[in-house]
């Protein structure tokens, strides 16, 4: 019965893998190449743009290392399909550099613009724009990962035109100014017309002169923005580290605001980190949606770590559980649903809580699957009350109870560092709760089937409504026996995910490290 399952298992993940590749032809562009070449690896194009007038849905563009300088913006107005993606991705272990430094600084002259759907864009730096380096104009369901965003005259990478449920992974924005105003250059903006269910996930912002994320909305309303392990510092700063001057915000995460003060950004912040940002670290602006951080920190902001003080709409909730701060201030209006903060009695948060108040190290290299860098930093010191403090709010915890901040101690490294796009179970073996973390490319039905060995199905774990985006799924076992079962996880009743799952009563990862 076992060799019979792990076959099962197999033929899954063969099919699985089969359903993921590219179903045409691969192109190649490298800086040596001609638009006159058939675009193979032997005989690769010179310009991106010849490249996408090539490929199809289903189709990958490698794009090799080196610095292309380019003056006009590439525009992407293909669409791919839900199951066949258009991909245009680094050479694997080569680094190419789009480079938009000879465009003037205006409005109209973007790096890369995204009109189309269904991309996956990987590995590719962006720098010098006379404005966005990339933006999201009206695109739906594109995966932006492992790219960066630096020296570009306005917002890195920004969100506009309704452009829906992107997926912006593994990515860095820094130095991008907009003199000499510096204004209105964000590390990463999905503002003004932006559209709901766009996410970030391990993304990093830094010395923007503006602000590290900016929600603010002019001709939207009712959006949904997700952020998840994201880090955000020192930007209203240029790169040199001083001041962007009067007209520069400087705020870690800006989650909404509007010209008219009515507009509702509702803002989903968890485990995120904003330090030494020139102003405030968490701020509402005059942000009037629901806004919900989990699990976050602030620290040594210029401002106050968290500013939230204004009263929302109508029938908006403003959510804070299991946070931290040191070395600010926190001012939060009292229609708040708060719990088990630091700021909260019992607690008294302070240095000595912490391994390390030294940053150091966190704009370092990132590591080989693209995720964040280890660092000590804010990471909570052996023996601190913080740890095991909290509330259960859905997020993956080591002990009996969730830690305050942003890092979790103990917590297995497998949840950190999975592949992008992939989908873990764990721990495995489990005892009693487990996480199913994954990227849902759509919003829908998200259910979670257990089988067992003979394919009887034994219980549902898991019946809820999610909107795209990375989701962490909570997993309670403790009712079902030991033995060997079938995870299946199901969005909107098709099968994407199955693996073998250990319910045992010994548990091996969740244990203090």
């Amino acid at each position: 019965m076992r060799s019979l399952l792990y076959k099962c298992l197999s033929v899954l993940a063969l099919v699985s893998a089969s359903s993921s590749m590219a179903s045409g032809q691969p192109w190649y562009v490298a800086t040596s190449g001609s638009d006159s070449n058939n675009g193979s690896l032997g005989s690769p194009f010179r310009t991106i743009e010849k490249a996408v007038t090539a490929v199809k849905a289903g189709e990958t563009i490698y794009v090799r290392g080196g610095t292309y300088s380019l003056t006009a913006t590439i525009t992407l107005s293909k669409s791919g399909t839900e199951n066949s993606l258009i991909s245009m991705v680094a050479y694997p272990g080569e680094i190419p550099v789009l480079d938009f430094s000879g465009q003037i600084q205006s409005a109209g002259s973007r790096g890369v613009v995204l009109t189309g759907s269904w991309w996956q864009i990987k590995g590719i730096s962006i720098t010098g724009a006379g404005d966005n380096g990339m933006i999201i104009s009206g695109g739906t369901n594109n995966r932006i990962e492992q790219c960066s965003f630096y020296r570009n005259r306005d917002s890195g990478l920004q969100i506009d035109n309704g452009a829906a449920a992107n997926l912006i992974r593994n990515c860095d924005s820094y130095f991008n100014a907009d003199p000499p105003e510096n204004g209105n250059a964000d590390g990463f903006a999905p503002k003004l017309t932006a559209g709901s269910g766009n996410s970030f996930y391990g993304c990093r912002a830094w010395r923007n002169s503006d602000d590290g994320w900016d929600g603010y909305l002019r001709g939207t309303n009712d959006i949904t923005t997700t952020l998840e392990s994201c880090w955000s510092f020192e930007n209203g700063y240029l790169e040199n580290g001083t001041d962007a001057g009067v007209n520069a915000n400087g705020n870690g995460f800006k989650m909404g605001g509007s010209d008219d003060k009515a507009l509702e950004h509702n803002f989903i912040l968890k485990n995120c980190l904003a330090f030494s940002n020139k102003s405030k670290g968490f701020d509402q602006n005059n942000n009037k949606g629901s806004m919900t951080l989990y699990n976050c920190s602030g620290h040594n902001n210029g401002g106050d770590n968290y500013r939230i003080t204004q009263e929302l709409a109508a029938g908006r909730v403003l959510t804070i559980k299991n946070c931290a701060e040191l070395g600010g201030r926190v001012n939060i209006g009292t229609f708040a649903v708060q719990d088990k903060n630091s700021w909260l009695p019992p607690f008294v948060a302070t240095a000595a809580d912490f391994r390390s108040t030294d940053p150091a190290g966190a704009t370092g290299p990132r590591k080989s699957d693209g995720t964040l860098p280890h660092i000590e930093y804010m990471h909570l010191v052996a023996g601190s009350d913080l740890i095991d403090a909290g509330v259960d709010v859905g997020l993956p915890f080591a002990g009996k109870a969730p830690d305050l901040g942003c890092f979790e101690t103990g917590l297995t490294a497998a949840a950190g560092t999975m592949a992008p796009g992939s989908t873990l179970l764990y721990p495995n073996p489990v005892s009693g709760t487990g996480y199913l973390r994954f990227t849902a490319p759509a919003g829908g039905r998200c259910e979670v089937w257990l089988f067992d060995v003979t394919g009887s199905r034994v219980a549902i774990l898991t019946d809820l409504s999610i909107e795209p985006g990375e989701q962490t799924i909570r997993l309670d076992l403790t009712s079902i026996r030991d033995g060997v079962y079938i995870c299946e996880l199901r969005l909107s009743s098709k099968t994407i995910f199955r693996t073998r799952l250990i319910k045992s009563g010994y548990q091996l990862v969740h244990r203090r490290g």
